[in-house]
């Protein structure tokens, strides 16, 4: 049997005990002082975060793929960050992956089980032919999901760095990883609801380590979002208002170098910053390494 006495985030919040009892004002007043926790609980572990991002973008440097590992409400949250990566830093569905415990289907409907099997997280992983260069984070609200743990124990024993994040201090998953994230939110406004106050609290590292590391790779310029993918009106409208921003041309200006660049951002902005063709911009980008300001103060 497993026992979830001793968690945390299973115990019952002493500032709810009458939920049932309150208006609508006062749960989402109670929710909203509870969530200031989850916020106060990231910052007093922002060093390993940052650690975690270092490792993160080393891996994008070598090559390497960023992995996010749960089940539930956890995997969901690696699944939500993993899709967000593609149209946000123009890089491959490859690059960062969300895995969840029991597939695809479990994003939208709860598959039973399937986060109680460790093998499954090392099948799992062994599917998408997990390379020593990865970065494997697994994510457990609780700590102690044993697929999230099998799939950490499995990607050291291949050579990978691994990240547990979890919302209890001295979890199981944070024993079996080469880095522990341990956000203690402390217990739910509803217990045992894991959704609330530590989901956020994932989320928001989640959000530190994909924008930390991307942003180190080379993928913002200040903190414009240069290789924004214009897959629709509106995100074409957004890559010229951002050659506008950083620039300061016109308009017009602005259509014109990306038409140029082929819709390239960074291209566009390089060639008008420092008066190129799209040809010798994107050389100037290649020595840079993809980093706009390198390429520009070259």
């Amino acid at each position: 049997m497993v026992d979830l006495s001793t968690l945390t985030t299973e115990s019952r919040n002493p500032n709810t005990m009458n939920l049932d009892e309150m208006t609508s004002l006062q749960i989402a007043q109670a929710m909203n002082r509870e969530d200031a926790h989850a916020v106060e609980a990231v910052g007093m572990v922002l060093p390993l975060v940052a650690q975690a991002i270092d490792w993160a973008q080393e891996s994008l440097a070598q090559g390497g793929r960023i992995i996010y590992m749960g089940a539930g409400t956890s995997g969901r949250l690696g699944v939500l960050d993993a899709v967000e990566c593609p149209p946000t830093f123009g890089v491959s569905s490859s690059t960062v992956v969300g895995i969840m415990a029991g597939g695809s289907g479990a994003f939208v409907s709860a598959v039973e089980g399937a986060e109680d099997d460790a093998d499954l997280g090392v099948e799992d992983l062994r599917a998408i032919d997990l390379d020593p260069r990865d970065l494997v984070v697994g994510l457990a609200a609780s700590g102690r999901t044993p697929y999230v743990i099998g799939a950490i124990d499995y990607a050291r024993s291949v050579g990978c760095r691994t990240i547990g994040i979890a919302c209890n201090a001295s979890s199981q998953v944070g024993a079996h990883a080469d880095l522990a994230i341990e956000a203690v939110v402390g217990p739910e406004v509803l217990t045992g609801s894991t959704r609330l106050k530590a989901g956020t609290a994932q989320k928001l590292i989640l959000n530190m380590i994909s924008t930390g590391c991307m942003v180190r790779s080379g993928k913002a310029y200040q903190n414009l979002m240069v290789d924004v993918q214009q897959t629709n009106e509106k995100l074409r409208e957004r890559a010229k208002g951002i050659v506008v921003s950083a620039t300061g041309c016109t308009d017009q200006v602005a259509w014109d170098a990306l038409d140029e660049a082929g819709g390239e951002v960074k291209t566009a902005i390089v060639m008008v910053l420092c008066g190129l063709s799209a040809v010798q911009a994107r050389e100037q980008l290649a020595v840079a390494g993809g980093h706009v300001r390198k390429a520009i103060d070259s």
